[in-house]
């Protein structure tokens, strides 16, 4: 794999790693309601910046039903977002894209209360991503988050689906949260996952 964005693009399409939010990247508080309580893992901002440093697209995908249940409005989704894009660039990392589905069906707020086919584990998010980007490599997927339906996300997209016991991923193991689920692998934290992802993408590179 080239440490190079650019030169991994010439080499053929781009790898690409869907990162949950809370309690992947950020710590994990429930629903956040100051923009400044949003603070990032330890380390992740460096594992952010080591898919960046070898040409594996860093795209957000979170499930953010606070707009629905009507704790805030969606202007607050963009706020935590804009707040978690400029925790990593401090540390010289960055996202190359953000998606989040503000849905609930069971909402409170009208403008958001539905069913809809973004909202994980459903792959409608992936699925505009890889439509938006045709550099993004289909074939060449990892989804990586702290739930039982990141896991079904990867599963429902033909990914592989990394489970972080950060966040809620300890309960999640323990069957204490959601419903048991296999994932490709089991990561103490977003940093064990990227290095883990990196050795699969170097590992099919020298084939």
């Amino acid at each position: 794999m080239s440490d190079s964005k650019s030169e991994s693009k010439l080499e053929g399409k781009q790898p690409v790693v869907f990162l949950d939010r809370d309690g992947t990247l950020n710590v994990e508080i429930g629903y956040i309601r100051k923009v400044e309580d949003l603070n990032l893992i330890e380390g992740a901002a460096k594992a952010v910046k080591k898919l960046n440093d070898n040409g594996v697209a860093a795209v957000l995908v979170t499930n953010q039903t606070g707009a629905a249940r009507g704790y805030y409005p969606e202007s607050h989704i963009h706020a935590l977002n804009e707040r978690l894009l400029m925790l990593l660039k401090k540390e010289g990392a960055f996202l190359d894209d953000v998606y989040y589905c503000p849905h609930l069906e069971e909402g409170t707020v009208e403008e958001f209360s539905f069913a809809c086919d973004c909202r994980k584990p459903e792959r409608g998010m992936v699925d505009k991503a890889l439509g938006d980007h045709p550099e993004y490599d289909p074939s060449c997927t990892f989804v990586v988050g702290d739930k039982a339906t990141d896991v079904e996300l990867a599963k429902n997209c033909g990914a592989r689906g990394i489970l972080v016991k950060t966040g809620y991923g300890e309960a999640v193991l323990k069957g204490e949260y959601q419903n048991p689920v296999q994932a490709d692998y089991e990561a103490g934290s977003i940093v064990e996952a990227v290095d883990w992802i990196l050795a699969q993408i170097n590992s099919v590179a020298k084939r």
